[in-house]
Parts: C-alpha cells; sequence; structure tokens
C-alpha cells in the first residue's frame, strides 16, 4: 500500500495534475504526470468514475492500480527527474476492469518511460540552446 506521503489527497493537485500535465494514453487508463516543484516526493491519484461499474469493481480496479504504482515507485524515486517530486495520476477506463493486474502494470510503466524519455530529451534540447558557437 501506498505511503500517505506517496498519495495525492486534495481535489486542487488532482486538477492541476490533470490539466498541466502531461497525458498517455493507454487501452485501459489514461496517465497524467507533472513535475511538481512544491515537493520532493513522488504522489499518486486515481480516478475510477461510475462508468468503470459499481463500487465493488471500482475498488477492485482502484486496489489494482494501487499495486501497479507500489511497484513502479521505486523506478521513480531513483530516477533524477524525481528530485523536485511528481505528481501522478491515472484515470481508469472501463476497459480496465477486464483487464489483467499484469496489463495496467504495464501501462503505467510504459507512461513512466515515456515520460522520463521526454523529459531528458527536453533537458537535452535546451541545454543545447544554451550554449554559444
Amino acid at each position: 500500500m501506498l505511503a500517505k506521503v506517496n498519495r495525492i489527497t486534495r481535489g486542487a493537485d488532482y486538477r492541476v495534475t490533470v490539466r498541466r500535465g502531461v497525458r498517455f494514453s493507454g487501452a485501459n487508463t489514461l496517465t497524467y504526470i507533472r513535475p511538481n516543484p512544491d515537493t520532493d516526493v513522488v504522489r499518486f491519484g486515481f480516478i475510477v468514475s461510475k462508468a468503470v461499474g459499481n463500487a465493488v469493481t471500482r475498488n477492485l480496479v482502484r486496489r489494482r492500480l494501487k499495486a501497479a504504482s507500489y511497484d513502479l515507485l521505486p523506478r521513480f524515486v531513483d530516477d533524477e527527474s524525481s528530485a523536485a517530486g511528481l505528481d501522478v495520476v491515472v484515470r481508469a477506463l472501463p476497459a480496465s476492469v477486464q483487464a489483467p493486474w499484469a496489463s495496467l502494470h504495464e501501462e503505467l510503466f510504459r507512461a513512466s518511460s515515456r515520460f522520463t524519455s521526454r523529459l531528458h530529451s527536453t533537458r537535452s534540447e535546451t541545454s543545447k540552446g544554451s550554449v554559444r558557437p
């Protein structure tokens, strides 16, 4: 289970991450990742709407997503991009009900790797652009 410091608890933080974060879409989830300079930890939030199913189904999907994010937490912490902290919001799509845990884990892993590669490419481009010939 994720520790309290690794959870997004305020609605404002969800809104900012969804509106300003980088979106990665998969077959079962939409993942929004945003650097958060206000904190130095990685925080996760989950959005599972009624379109996914009844309360039992939604909680099952949320537990699977939490387990996958807990498994990926060391990947974010060990990466140098998390020095300023990250906020990750995962929105479950209705197809996530039939998805096994492994595919949910793979989607989150793919989103995190795409974000880190995008972050590294952006940093290298800005450092190249600031050097004068």
